[in-house]
């Protein structure tokens, strides 16, 4: 039996067919239990995920009849509660018995936890082969049909924050593999989805540098400077400028001279990038 989070809640059983889904407060149930596979969850945190703050009187016996339907849905329930069952009760609360490679969430933190130390190691093709691996498992946003509540919120910021690591590492890779200019639609569209990280930005103008796209080099910096300055009345950062400094031609423009936000500047490159 497999088990995805990524994207709307699945579980395939071993056939491969698709198991249909019970209500929603028994599928927060089953994505409690599988974020916190082979651990012991008490009736506590799931009380916390399904009302937060407010719980009913009933609040524990709900949780049980909410258990015995993912019990069902799992096929388990005509099994004996014993260590061999996928889901079962032991004093305090409840463990789903699960190998981690039948959940996608632990096979993509497995794989990013890989593709970082390829990375550190200097096995620059081998790094960004993996990080794109753990990459394409995302199919949408985690648990993207199942209602969340405090428990799952946590977790699932904590595996959106993963995948903007593996992005930053993917790239990192590439760009020390000198195949920066390759992933110029990507960063454009990384740039769009996430218009403050500036890490991002940077990469897409070093990207066009590599590429000799000149005029959308300094169009990429123009952006970012206008978006840092109108969302946070910022300037871009000192990594920023120095890759700006370095595309403008010396004898256009000083170090420290940006253009004023919305003007088309179109001026030679000097002659690299640091990120590039």
């Amino acid at each position: 039996m497999r088990f995805n989070l990524i994207g709307p809640f699945q579980i395939i059983a071993d056939d491969g067919a698709l198991l249909p889904m019970s209500t929603p407060k028994v599928s927060q149930i089953l994505a409690v239990l599988l974020t916190h596979s082979n651990d012991l969850v008490t009736p506590g945190t799931f009380i916390q995920e399904l009302w937060q703050h407010s719980p009913p009187r009933s609040a524990l016996n709900t949780v049980q009849t909410y258990v015995h339907h993912a019990r069902r849905l799992l096929m388990d329930d005509a099994r004996p509660d014993t260590e061999h069952s996928l889901l079962t009760t032991r004093f305090g609360g409840y463990t789903m018995h699960v190998d981690d490679s039948s959940i996608d969430i632990k096979v993509f933190e497995q794989l990013v936890a890989r593709g970082r130390e390829e990375l550190r190691a200097g096995r620059y093709e081998a790094a960004a082969d993996v990080l794109g691996l753990s990459l394409g498992m995302w199919r949408g946003p985690i648990l993207s049909d199942v209602p969340t509540g405090d428990v799952l919120a946590g977790r699932i910021v904590h595996l959106q924050e993963l995948r903007i690591r593996a992005l930053e590492l993917r790239i990192e890779a590439m760009r020390l593999l000198g195949r920066l200019r390759e992933l110029v639609p990507e960063l454009r569209t990384l740039v769009h989805d996430y218009p403050l990280n500036e890490w991002f930005h940077g990469q897409l103008i070093a990207a066009l540098h590599q590429a000799g796209r000149r005029a959308e080099a300094l169009e990429a910096y123009q952006k970012v400077r206008c978006i840092l300055r109108e969302e946070l009345g910022l300037e871009p950062s000192p990594d920023i400028q120095w890759l700006h400094e370095r595309v403008l031609s010396p004898t256009r423009a000083q170090p420290g001279a940006t253009p004023p936000c919305g003007s088309s500047v179109v001026v030679p490159l000097w002659q690299s990038a640091r990120s590039g």
